[in-house]
């Protein structure tokens, strides 16, 4: 399938941005795969890149192109596994953007489950925030996304959701770890350690003060979950998380509790695993996307039991 090797050429001088580079990770010269390119652009009559001083960007011409591009070679990779599948075997690349909550526990978990029915599937797990992720699908580059509060996006399509609520994480020793909730005036009063905002957990919470006669004012600011529960180990202080990204296990690894804010406060949101509508996911794809969903909905117990 030769066309197919010409096609995966202009795809990675497209994601590296250089001829050079890509021709590395292709094992090629770069003299060859330039020729190879202007080749395309002979046979399209039109260039698809623009030659900079430092490597090539598309142009108008070559976004048009890339998506089909990638739309063929994602099709491709569908037949073959739909192929592989038939023969009895079960391979192939599972490609996954997620929120980092959702790389805490439960998609370890879900893999680890299904790769022991199906070892020969492998995992391309890619953690961005929704923006990203959305953008990642529409340009074929994961199968699936995992989002909160998930933008609207026509091409977007739910295959499953549960609603999270917003729980704040702290020590076990923490004053406020005793309530059954927590109120977020009460929260204010203590050190917070924020998620930045570009988290859909974050933007609930400036949402809510926004309508409050108080205001967070963080002493820690991070794009990295991990980090800020880390950090309320030390401090005592209070972070937030949606509830499947605070898992009971929290408290055995960390010391941590989460409590669930009150309702009063910020109502639940949507946490949504879709695809590119219209799309034919590969088998493995669809047959993990099927594994996940179930247990989206029904996810394990938050860390919220009484100390």
């Amino acid at each position: 399938m030769k066309h197919l090797r010409l096609l995966r050429y202009v795809d990675e001088v497209a994601r590296t941005g250089s001829i050079r580079k890509a021709a590395e990770r292709l094992n090629l010269t770069a003299s060859a795969l330039n020729r190879r390119v202007q080749d395309i652009e002979d046979d399209l009559g039109t260039q698809i890149f623009e030659r900079l001083p430092r490597g090539v960007r598309l142009n108008a011409a070559g976004e048009l192109l890339i998506r089909h591009i990638r739309s063929q070679l994602a099709d491709m990779n569908r037949v073959r596994s739909q192929i592989e599948d038939l023969s009895g075997f079960r391979r192939g690349t599972v490609s996954i953007a997620c929120s980092q909550a959702l790389a805490y526990e439960l998609l370890p978990i879900t893999i680890a489950d299904y790769r022991r029915e199906f070892p020969l599937v492998e995992f391309d797990v890619q953690v961005r925030d929704h923006t990203d992720a959305l953008r990642a699908l529409g340009a074929f580059e994961v199968d699936l996304a995992l989002v909160f509060r998930p933008s609207v996006m026509a091409d977007f399509q739910v295959l499953a959701s549960a609603e999270q609520r917003v729980v704040a994480i702290m020590a076990a020793d923490h004053p406020l770890a005793a309530a059954a909730s927590v109120r977020l005036r009460d929260c204010a009063t203590f050190s917070l350690a924020l998620p930045d905002r570009s988290y859909g957990g974050r933007q609930l919470l400036d949402e809510a003060t926004a309508r409050s006669s108080f205001r967070f004012e963080a002493v820690v600011e991070s794009n990295s979950f991990e980090f800020l529960r880390n950090y309320v180990r030390f401090e005592q202080a209070i972070t937030f998380q949606i509830e499947i990204g605070a898992p009971a296990t929290l408290r055995d690894r960390h010391g941590l509790v989460a409590r669930p804010v009150d309702l009063r406060d910020i109502q639940p949101a949507r946490l949504a695993m879709g695809q590119l509508r219209g799309r034919a996911l590969p088998v493995a794809a669809a047959k993990f996307a099927e594994q996940l969903g179930r247990r989206l909905v029904s996810p394990p117990p938050a860390a919220t039991s009484e100390p």
